[in-house]
């Protein structure tokens, strides 16, 4: 099963919490074990796991993004979006998670996250769900 879902971006560079949107079309195609594949099909967003728990993780991560990039001016690029698009390379655009039980099998701290590195704007994010179809079961610890 393959679903679009909209994501509204509102600064220039950030990081959106999307894992209550990946997990909800989890359940939405019943599929007990499998795989979830993430993807953003714009050259300047990407997708990642990080952690959740503490949004400092979030700023340190931003903060040195601009600290590798540097300023926008270096660049040759005319739109005033390298940056943007070397840290989609750098990010990259998709990640995927396994699928046990009917939940995405992160760690704790874990959330998937849509990055923004040209915004704000809507954005499209695509999730693909694989697997065998069955009612949940728990997670073993």
């Amino acid at each position: 099963m393959l679903s679009a879902v909209i994501v509204e971006t509102r600064k220039p560079r950030d990081f959106i919490d999307v894992t209550t949107r990946v997990q909800s079309v989890v359940e939405t195609a019943s599929v007990a074990d499998g795989i979830c594949v993430v993807y953003s099909p714009h050259t300047t967003a990407a997708i990642t796991i990080n952690e959740n728990a503490d949004p400092d993780v979030v700023a340190d991560l931003l903060k040195a993004y601009t600290d590798l990039l540097g300023d926008e001016a270096r660049f040759r690029h005319a739109e005033g979006n390298s940056g943007a698009h070397a840290l989609t390379s750098l990010v990259g655009p998709s990640v995927s998670i396994p699928i046990h039980s009917g939940r995405l099998v992160l760690g704790r701290w874990q959330a998937v996250y849509f990055c923004e590195f040209d915004g704000p704007r809507e954005r499209t994010m695509h999730v693909q769900v694989i697997g065998e179809r069955g009612g949940s079961r728990e997670v073993p610890s």
